[in-house]
């Protein structure tokens, strides 16, 4: 296995090879990354969104994250608004950098990168604080969130088309470190 090096990312111009590596980790069929090619370039186009790649010496994309400021209007924070409510955290949608998708190539996992892409990119928020949707499982993800110092704000979230509900966690910016 190569090492990887974590850096910007062009994620209009390497959206596919982003969709592959996120299919592969998180189970994807076709249509499923289909779907989210469009919301990744949609995303993409978003103002405030930031992205970040890591990339082998050989330009293999293996693992990428990106995220933006929180926007209330969107559809993420529109379905996680009433569950957030409920919990009395309703206020974590404001002032916060959403990490929209991370997602490591399983061959590259379990070597810090997952760790090193998030840090890195919530070190460059204007915003204090950080928030984030996972699989309500517990998952290598959810460890990896809980060490950085995120926290359920809510549990048993339900995504239209999702199969699984989500946890929806917080954690106050700078993230934790070891």
């Amino acid at each position: 296995m190569e090492d990887a090096q974590v850096g910007p990312l062009d994620l209009a111009a390497r959206v596919d090879e982003a969709l592959a590596v996120q299919a592969v980790a998180f189970g994807l069929t076709d249509d499923e990354v289909g779907v989210r090619r469009h919301i990744v370039l949609r995303h993409a186009a978003s103002p405030g969104v930031r992205a970040l790649g890591a990339t082998t010496p050989r330009g293999r994309l293996v693992g990428f994250v990106y995220g933006m400021p929180n926007d209330r209007t969107q559809w993420w924070s529109t379905v996680v608004e009433p569950y957030l409510r409920r919990n009395g955290n309703a206020g974590w949608l404001d002032d916060a950098f959403v990490i929209t998708e991370l997602h490591v190539h399983p061959a590259y996992q379990k070597h810090g990168l997952g760790r090193e892409l998030i840090t890195t990119i919530t070190d460059s928020a204007a915003e204090p604080r950080s928030i984030l949707s996972a699989i309500d499982t517990e998952s290598p993800a959810r460890a990896l969130y809980r060490s950085l110092g995120y926290r359920d704000l809510a549990r048993h979230v339900l995504f239209p088309s999702a199969g699984s509900p989500y946890a929806v966690m917080g954690a106050p910016l700078p993230l934790r470190r070891r």
